[in-house]
């Protein structure tokens, strides 16, 4: 029987790891920061599949600072998916006539204009809180296994 800490752990990685797909998904071209959030919702969604199964007694005090470093790995891609940093529309275009950031509406000015995505921002929050749970193995049912 899976318990109740394990079906939590699980349902959080679900929903995470399939909206950092989705919203990796929906841009117009991959950057840096969507390819990160393409790989780390694989990987979210693997663990949370891996909780439901005998595997998680494998990772055992895992979990918890693995799902903490997930949600840390998430607030740390918002400003590369928000056109910070290392995206492509923050470095420049080449739309310009400088071939810098200058170039109108498509450009790097409206990438950045989009902010944080307060979606994943909430769900790395609840995944952080999850693992900060899931990490206080003396309050835990030796079942649980995590």
């Amino acid at each position: 029987m899976v318990s109740d800490t394990r079906l939590y752990g699980a349902s959080i990685a679900f929903a995470s790891g399939l909206y950092s797909l989705w919203s990796a998904s929906t841009g117009t071209r991959m950057s840096a920061g969507a390819w990160a959030m393409l790989l780390l919702g694989l990987i979210v969604v693997v663990h949370g599949a891996a909780l439901l199964t005998g595997y998680a007694d494998r990772l055992g005090g895992a979990s918890g600072p693995l799902m903490i470093g997930y949600a840390v790995l998430m607030l740390a891609n918002q400003p590369l998916i928000a056109g910070g940093m290392l995206g492509a529309d923050a470095m420049g275009s080449g739309s310009g006539m400088d071939g810098g950031m200058g170039g109108g509406m498509g450009g790097s000015q409206m990438t950045a204009a989009m902010g944080w995505d307060a979606g994943m921002v909430a769900l790395a929050l609840l995944m952080l809180a999850s693992g900060l749970i899931m990490s206080r193995g003396s309050n835990m049912d030796a079942t649980d296994g995590l």
